[in-house]
């Protein structure tokens, strides 16, 4: 087990001074668009949207800013714990979890409503992370070795899976692959994996939700029910065409403005923003995420210590993730999953969770000179 040591103690000052102030900043702005873009879409109101995301925003950069300059090796010491918190939580959720859009995933615990799933995203890297710090080149090549990992995605995994969330669920078998790649798990043991999920994929079909099988309908056909299941998709089309290269200004976008564009606050704002401020606008944006993915892929690539290096690639792939899935869904270039967009889109738990990962990363490059030998401690 990892315990923490005073032998390489940094002080506040040093942390702050260590600090990934370009990221932080990035992370501010991506931010505040978010709130401009909810302000827009409730009519250019503070209600009933934009008030509270800044709010929560801006408790969630306070939380990000705690734990980046916390010392990395308590993420390392609780990593473990805190997955097997949020696999009870999910497990809380199949027996009395929140419905809402026809799925349980949510926990309402009165005075805030939680969503264990995508905190598991985060758990679930550092897990992992942990793990296969503690292996050497030569226990990641025995296979036996991989069955504890394999058991750590699967348990979360199937529990998402009832919900129901496929998108979910998806997201965390890739993230956690990017750990296991990063690892040191040999290549060809991805091939046989992906072979045996394109073997069970025509299987699988016939257990899919009713409403998951007629998003995948519609993406092949999404004229097929213009006014049923292919209604969101064709206005979600429409209203990025309308933007065109420097879109319709603030607030005046007609798709969002005049109600045509569903679930603008969530799933869709990026539709949002390329009405109102066209292809320059959504490039802009996604500018600014390319930078902050690559400051996360930076400082995984410059870490020393094998825990943070693991950790920081995992959680910027599930970055990557979340805005590669909402921006192709919003386009049409994949079936509609209800995957948020980063920081933008409203919703509580997801944006916590967003801003935690954030504040991993952040922690991880103050401390990216640390050197942590397989057992926790510092060399």
């Amino acid at each position: 087990m990892s315990r923490l040591t005073t032998s390489d103690h940094i002080s506040l000052g040093e942390k702050l001074r260590l600090l990934n102030w370009g990221m932080v900043a990035l992370i501010l702005t991506i931010g505040l668009i978010g709130v401009a873009l909810l302000y827009s879409a409730g009519g250019k109101s503070w209600h009933p949207w934009a008030a509270p995301q800044l709010a929560r925003f801006g408790l969630g950069m306070i939380l990000m800013m705690v734990i980046a300059l916390t010392d990395v090796r308590v993420w390392l010491h609780f990593a473990y714990p805190m997955y097997g918190a949020m696999l009870v939580l999910l497990v809380v959720v199949e027996v009395m979890g929140h419905i809402g859009m026809g799925a349980q995933r949510w926990i309402n615990l009165g005075f805030i409503v939680i969503q264990p799933s995508e905190l598991m995203k985060i758990t679930l890297v550092l897990a992992l992370a942990k793990y296969f710090h503690g292996l050497s080149l030569e226990d990641i090549g025995h296979p036996i070795k991989l069955l504890a990992p394999i058991g750590m995605v699967l348990a979360p995994v199937g529990l998402v899976l009832l919900q129901p969330n496929l998108g979910t669920a998806t997201l965390l078998i890739l993230a956690s692959g990017a750990v296991f790649f990063t690892g040191g798990v040999r290549w060809w043991k991805f091939l046989i994996v992906i072979a045996l999920a394109a073997m069970i994929l025509p299987m699988a079909w016939h257990h899919l939700h009713d409403y998951q099988k007629a998003r995948l309908m519609t993406f092949m056909n999404p004229g097929a029910d213009p006014l049923g299941h292919g209604y969101n998709i064709l206005q979600s089309k429409i209203a990025l065409g309308s933007g065109g290269m420097f879109g319709r200004g603030f607030g005046q976008g007609t798709q969002s403005q005049l109600q045509f564009l569903p679930e603008k606050h969530t799933d869709f704002i990026f539709v949002v923003l390329a009405e109102e401020f066209g292809m320059v606008g959504a490039l802009f944006l996604l500018a600014l995420y390319f930078l902050l993915i690559a400051y996360g892929f930076m400082i995984a690539l410059t870490c020393r210590n094998q825990f943070g290096r693991l950790a920081a690639f995992g959680l910027t792939t599930t970055l990557f993730l979340y805005v590669f899935v909402n921006v192709a869904m919003v386009t049409g270039t994949i079936p509609v999953v209800g995957i948020p967009l980063p920081l933008v889109s409203y919703g509580g738990t997801a944006m916590l969770t967003l801003l935690i990962a954030c504040g991993v990363l952040l922690s991880i490059s103050v401390h990216r000179d640390l050197r942590i030998s397989r057992t926790g401690l510092s060399e």
